[in-house]
């Protein structure tokens, strides 16, 4: 019988394969923006489909956005930041701090 692992182990396991750590990275970078999204939205009492409206997309791609199933373009990102009343900012951040 094969002995119980954890979900850490599982994931640093899966994480270690090749290319998965930037994978993981890209997904959460889609989850992360989506999230920041849905919250601006829901703050300015907007629903899905006025956000839509502002932005130019269609409803199902708010939706599929919010829940980080794609990854957007710098313009997507500044129609996104136009309609939801904010500015984009971009940046680049060090992974790790030297030691």
């Amino acid at each position: 019988m094969s002995e119980r692992r954890t979900w850490a182990d599982k994931r640093s396991e899966i994480l270690s394969r090749p290319g998965a750590g930037a994978a993981y990275e890209a997904a959460k970078i889609r989850f992360e923006l989506g999230e920041a999204v849905r919250l601006r939205r829901e703050q300015l009492g907007l629903t899905q489909a006025e956000l839509a409206e502002r932005t130019g997309l269609k409803q199902p791609a708010v939706a599929r956005f919010e829940a980080g199933g794609t990854m957007p373009t710098i313009p997507m990102l500044e129609r996104l930041a136009d309609a939801l009343e904010m500015r984009l900012s971009v940046e680049f951040q060090p992974l790790r701090e030297a030691g």
